[in-house]
This record gives C-alpha cells, structure tokens and sequence, in this order.
C-alpha cells in the first residue's frame, strides 16, 4: 500500500515509506490506539519511552492486516534518530 504520494508515477516495485514523529502523532502520552491521518495507529509503552528519551525519532509506519471496507491500521516499526536533532527553541524574553 502506499501512501503519503499523490499519484502513481512512483517506478514499479517502489513504496514511499512514511515516517512518523512524536510531533506529528500530537506528542500522545499514553499507549493506546489513535485516529492518525493515515488510519488508525498503535502506540505502545515501548514507542513511548523511545520518543521520551528520544523526542525528535521517527518510527516507521507498518501497515497492519484489515478487512477492506475497515479503515487502515498501523504500528510503529524500526525508528530512527536524527544525526543533527534541532537545537531547542531560544526564550527571548
């Protein structure tokens, strides 16, 4: 399945992989199920202490088996962790 590609232009046999951050997954709390842009996602306590000590990772999105007329689920597969995470934000107050 791919997604995140607006089109079909992608060479045959190629697959856009999306990567999601905590950021993106609105910086969850807890383990749990959630509504995602993609379909539904599962996060673990795992995934959670990775984005805690972590918080700039981005886990892959692993398409889990669903009926057709079922909305997509998803868990979050192999991360990965910027060489250069971005410097936090400066207070100029």
């Amino acid at each position: 399945m791919c997604y995140g590609f607006a089109g079909s232009t992608l060479p045959r046999g190629y697959r856009v992989v999306n990567k999601v951050t905590w950021q993106k997954a609105g910086r969850v709390t807890e383990p749990g199920r959630y509504m995602f842009r993609y379909g539904w996602v599962t996060i673990t306590a795992e995934d959670l202490a990775v984005w805690q000590k972590f918080p700039e990772a981005a886990f892959t999105l692993v398409s889990l088996p669903s009926a057709a007329d079922a909305p997509d689920e998803f868990h979050l597969g192999a991360f990965e962790i910027p060489a250069h995470p971005p410097a936090p934000a400066i207070d100029e107050h």
